[in-house]
C-alpha cells in the first residue's frame, strides 16, 4: 500500500466519493466537485486522483454494466473505504484542532 498522505484535491475528492456514495464515477465526482466548489477540475485530474486513492486503500472499484449510451461501454464505480473514512475523519481533527488554537484576536473578535 503506498503512503497514507492526503493531499488537499486527494481530500476533496475522497470526501465527493463518500458524499456520492453508490454513484462516485469519474463524471459524476467531477461534476459534483464543480457544483459544491466552483472548481473546475479536468477528468484527467479526476481519475488521476481515484487511481492514487485507490492504492492507498482509501477507496475500492468496481465495474458498472455496459450501457447503449457509452457506446458499450461500462463505468467504473469508487466506494469510500472504512481506510478512508479514518483518513478524512483524521485530516477533520486535525484541522480542527489546528483552527482552534488560533486566538480570537487573530480572528478579529
Amino acid at each position: 500500500m503506498k503512503g497514507t498522505y492526503l493531499g488537499e484535491f486527494e481530500e476533496l475528492v475522497l470526501l465527493t466519493v463518500g458524499a456520492l456514495y453508490d454513484e462516485a464515477y469519474g463524471v459524476a465526482v467531477m461534476d459534483e466537485i464543480k457544483n459544491e466548489s466552483g472548481r473546475g477540475v479536468n477528468i484527467s485530474a479526476i481519475h488521476s486522483a481515484l487511481r492514487r486513492l485507490e492504492e492507498k486503500g482509501f477507496v475500492k472499484s468496481t465495474m458498472g454494466g455496459a450501457t447503449n449510451e457509452r457506446g458499450g461501454r461500462r463505468k467504473r464505480y469508487f466506494v469510500l473505504t472504512s481506510y478512508g473514512k479514518k483518513a478524512l475523519d483524521e485530516a477533520q481533527s486535525l484541522r480542527m484542532k489546528l483552527y482552534e488554537r488560533i486566538p480570537n484576536i487573530a480572528l478579529g473578535n
